[in-house]
């Protein structure tokens, strides 16, 4: 699995926004890989900024 894939999975398993730091301490993984791909997956329109720092899976 990528690392998009692995911060979208946390996303969507997520009832709440996540920030970057949350979503790197739930996968595992690196906090500079996930700013990455929340960057690609933002420019993909997959997820969403509802509040400043916080992501969620684009309904």
């Amino acid at each position: 699995m990528s690392v998009n894939e692995t911060v979208l999975e946390a996303l969507k398993n997520s009832k709440e926004p996540l920030k970057a730091g949350d979503i790197a301490e739930a996968t595992g993984l690196d906090k500079k890989d996930v700013d990455k791909a929340i960057k690609a997956l933002k420019k993909d329109e997959k997820i969403i900024s509802p509040k400043r720092c916080f992501y969620s899976v684009n309904e």
